[in-house]
């Protein structure tokens, strides 16, 4: 690597903390996993979801899918009206890499996530660690979301990173390809990995 990295950049959902709208889903159709699919995939899909992580308003977005599908109306409400439910909690190995860098002090800390306007006081109730950022770039206030490459160009302005001395952590393949060719490096985050040890090949020890 050219550059020494100098920043930390983090997806929120699916990388510090778990998210999942089957944890609601389960639930309301009584653990019946294939209508759960179904729904989440024709009804309340993740391409709907995005829309408003986009800046469509929640009464928008329900309203639309209440018109296509009638007979789910009370299933669709579910999804925003029941969603802190959805989280499982913080991803606690990851967030104890957070912490440290925090207190370390060695790296600046940023957040760039696809995040309904909407729901972002609500989750910083529910995460108070969110606060603790040195800034935050949320999809739905700019109205733009990953991959799209303005959502970070707006990030790397606004807290003036320079992308070749930064690291991205998003669970997103697509959301880490569109990072690197803004010479962003990229990790590409699941349950299977160890975050720390894909930092350490980096040369980013705390």
């Amino acid at each position: 690597m050219s550059c020494k990295i100098d920043t930390i950049i983090f997806d929120l959902g699916g990388v510090l903390v778990d998210w999942n709208p089957k944890y609601v889903y389960l639930k309301a159709f009584n653990n019946d996993e294939t209508k759960v699919n179904w729904f989440l995939n024709t009804v309340c899909s993740s391409e709907w979801n995005l829309q408003q992580d986009a800046g469509r308003t929640i009464a928008e977005a329900n309203a639309i899918k209440i018109e296509q599908f009638p007979e789910y109306k009370d299933f669709i409400k579910l999804f925003y009206d029941k969603w802190p439910d959805m989280f499982k909690g913080p991803i606690n190995e990851n967030v104890a890499i957070f912490n440290k860098f925090i207190s370390s002090k060695n790296y600046k800390v940023y957040a760039l996530t696809n995040w309904s306007a909407e729901k972002w006081e609500k989750a910083l109730e529910l995460f108070p660690f969110f606060k603790k950022f040195d800034g935050v770039v949320v999809s739905g206030k700019e109205k733009v979301i990953k991959p799209n490459p303005e959502i970070y160009k707006t990030l790397f302005t606004r807290f003036k990173i320079n992308p070749e001395k930064a690291v991205f952590i998003d669970d997103n393949l697509e959301n880490i390809i569109a990072a690197k060719k803004l010479k962003l490096t990229g990790i590409c985050y699941s349950r299977s990995v160890n975050l720390m040890t894909e930092l350490n090949k980096l040369n980013i020890y705390i």
